[in-house]
């Protein structure tokens, strides 16, 4: 749903649901912004983020999950996530966020 409202508001979004993808995507492409979730089919958006740092240390991460403790948090923010929503957020806040790391 997310993905097709901030189609809506002019962001290519392409979706990766595992981490595999999600590695192959982020090294293929030039994004502006990373939005992860916590959990994937084959692995966590911490090691998603851990990779992605690995090689690309710029394009700023955003997490977008329901996990809400206070150590996931920081744990993303410690892979080198710049921002950790919780869901559910309201349209209006997401897109705020997003754009501050990117205009549509």
């Amino acid at each position: 749903m997310m993905t097709a409202l901030l189609g809506l508001e002019g962001y290519d979004v392409p979706t990766a649901e595992s981490v595999a993808e999600g590695i192959s995507l982020a090294l293929s492409g030039n994004f502006d912004l990373v939005m992860l979730d916590w959990v994937f089919k084959d692995g966590t958006g911490i090691e998603l983020c851990t990779m992605i740092r690995s090689t690309d240390t710029a394009t700023p991460i955003l997490f977008y999950s329901g996990m809400a403790l206070s150590g996931d948090m920081d744990n993303a923010i410690r892979a080198g996530a710049q921002g950790f929503l919780v869901k559910p957020v309201d349209f209006d806040e997401l897109l705020r966020s997003v754009s501050t790391f990117v205009s549509a």
